[in-house]
């Protein structure tokens, strides 16, 4: 499917974004004319207000490749949502969305978890995503250990080890996926023997980690579709361009 592009700095929105999410209630008038009301999911709506400054012609080229091949509000894309955790259930460690090795002990909760490999080999814990696998992402959680060690982190097929000590550290790894592939993991590895306690981990569409942000859903958006037909652009000097992208979703589309 079609996605929303990241410029060439590897960053898919600038500051500020905007973010509105409206929730649906459906209202029943009885006879009497007392009413009934209950929440109408379905009917809930996002929509990202995107303002772009001082971009340089390729990085305009960019979005103006993108409007085209959406046709403005006419063809659904993926988006990741830029002020979101990519992942889903970050502080459930237990949910389904989470795949574990089979020697891959998982306790603790509702926020920070322990991880312990009783096998004799490594073991890992990872999510997948649908979200373009050419993308720049950046992996990070927060570890620590009973006494300093060292733990894998994995994104996509890469591979980067990372010191865990005795006090909390925020570790990370940044980078591409496959080109290829439509979908891209992200997780980390526990030598055998160890015990790791964990937080937060999360998975973003930029070169480095943001504050960490909980997340239930995730920030994958599949079946999103530009807001308008027509892209102002503002030309502001030499190489340099201003416009504003908005993007809505809508669970009942």
């Amino acid at each position: 499917m079609l996605a929303y592009p990241q410029l060439p700095t590897g960053t898919l929105a600038q500051f500020p974004v905007r973010k509105r999410r409206c929730m649906r209630t459906a209202v029943n008038v009885m006879p009497d004319g007392s009413s009934i009301k209950l929440a109408d999911p379905p009917g809930e709506f996002t929509e990202w207000t995107l303002q772009y400054s001082q971009l340089s012609d390729a990085e305009l080229s960019t979005i103006q490749q993108f409007f085209t091949a959406a046709e403005g509000t006419l063809n659904a894309f993926t988006f990741l949502d830029p002020t979101s955790n990519l992942l889903a259930w970050s502080d459930q460690l237990q949910n389904a969305a989470w795949v574990r090795g089979p020697l891959l002990s998982i306790s603790g909760g509702p926020s920070i978890w322990h991880l312990s490999n009783f096998g004799s080999g490594a073991q890992n814990i990872s999510q997948s995503i649908a979200a373009p696998g050419a993308y720049l992402y950046c992996f990070s959680a927060f570890v620590r250990a009973a006494q300093t060690a060292e733990v894998t982190m994995l994104l996509g097929s890469s591979r980067a080890d990372r010191t865990v000590g005795t006090n909390w550290t925020r570790v990370q790894v940044a980078g591409p996926g496959d080109p290829a592939e439509d979908s891209i993991s992200f997780g980390i590895e526990v030598p055998a023997g160890l015990t790791i306690d964990v937080y937060g981990m999360q998975a973003e569409a930029q070169p480095a980690a943001s504050v960490y942000k909980a997340s239930t859903t995730g920030g994958v958006y599949e079946g999103a579709r530009l807001r308008d037909d027509v892209l102002a652009i503002t030309a502001t000097g030499v190489n340099q361009h201003s416009c504003t992208v908005r993007v809505y979703y809508a669970k009942h589309l």
